[in-house]
């Protein structure tokens, strides 16, 4: 097999990918790097006009600017002229990966277990190891890594990849072009447990998850990330979700497309979240809520309220030195109380 080139003109770019190229088009370039790292060898971009001083002094072959940028990238190189700097870059980091990295060829690895009901369309990847059940669906160029279970009945759409030890549950489903890394369980039982108020016998009673998880087209799902199945209706991620790693999807969540979600979101059972929704790192949604499209919501923020307009939301108390975070802790469990005084007062003055 042909080595995977490792540099590439930058006239092989703008071919593929538009926008004005300023500078010779032979030039080649072997990396994307940031402004302040770029050599002679890189392609770098710059989208935030914080990082503007930075431009002239940047060593980079070629840089991706808009309009604006044209003559002070001129200035120092080679310059690629489109609107959006950042998406260019998206779109270039898909170019460049298509070309340099290999691609898990098709075909099946002699370890993998296959149930003889499995049905495998044309051009399926299954790595060492990897176990797919009874009844389960793989769609044309599905791949499957390395010790990943796709479980009975479980489908794949065409293109969607498995990393490797990745677990689709039983009758999951998952859409086309979709891609789950390492960790990710999907039809994990929800957290489901009626209490028993028994003397005799305290306790938790278990409530079995009945549902599944349906998720959409073009899905793109963070390491060790899980998402339960529901209890009796499906937990459902629509067309376009973006989840990062370590994220928490409680089982019957419906979470709308194109919606993001950084590190470490925890999303409670039966929320429901709109299209066009981002939610930051570390952030929580409680339980049976619902927010509206469009909606906005900090990292950290802690949502205990439906939210029915688009918008951006925080509730992050604001880090300070202990010593004054306390006496403001303090002053805060009195405002009730100051509230009622303030009222009372009102009251007691006016005519």
């Amino acid at each position: 097999m042909a080595a995977a080139p490792t540099s590439f003109p930058l006239g092989a770019i703008t071919a593929d990918l538009g926008g004005e190229l300023v500078g010779d088009a032979q030039r080649t370039v072997s990396r994307l790097a940031p402004l302040e790292r770029a050599d002679g060898d890189c392609i770098s971009f710059l989208s935030n006009p914080r990082y503007a001083p930075q431009l002239a002094a940047s060593q980079a072959a070629c840089v991706v600017v808009t309009p604006a940028y044209r003559e002070a990238a001129v200035a120092r190189g080679a310059a690629l002229v489109v609107d959006d700097p950042y998406l260019y870059f998206a779109r270039l980091s898909q170019w460049w990966a298509r070309r340099t990295r290999a691609e898990p060829p098709a075909g099946i690895h002699p370890s993998a277990v296959i149930d003889p009901t499995a049905t495998l369309g044309q051009g399926v990847s299954i790595g060492p190891f990897a176990v797919i059940e009874a009844g389960a669906v793989l769609g044309e160029g599905a791949g499957v890594g390395a010790h990943s279970i796709v479980s009975a009945r479980a489908v794949l759409g065409r293109g969607t990849r498995l990393a490797p030890r990745v677990v689709v549950g039983a009758d999951c489903r998952l859409g086309d072009n979709c891609l789950l890394h390492s960790g990710v369980v999907i039809g994990a039982d929800g957290f489901g447990f009626a209490p028993r108020r028994s003397a005799a016998e305290p306790g938790w009673e278990k409530i079995e998850q009945l549902g599944a998880v349906r998720v959409g087209h073009n899905v793109e799902i963070g390491a060790n990330t899980c998402i339960d199945r529901g209890a009796l209706e499906d937990t459902v991620i629509e067309d376009g979700v973006k989840l990062d790693n370590l994220i928490q999807i409680g089982h019957n969540v419906r979470i709308g497309a194109h919606t993001a979600m950084a590190g470490c979101v925890g999303v409670a059972g039966s929320a429901v979240i709109g299209a066009h929704c981002t939610v930051g790192g570390g952030a929580v949604v409680l339980g049976h809520l619902t927010l509206a499209d469009h909606v906005h919501v900090s990292a950290a923020t802690v949502v205990m309220r439906s939210i029915a307009r688009p918008g951006h939301y925080s509730g992050v108390f604001p880090i300070d030195d202990n010593a004054a975070w306390e006496k403001n802790a303090a002053t805060l469990k009195q405002l009730h109380a100051l509230r009622d005084r303030v009222r009372a007062l009102e009251k007691k003055s006016s005519p």
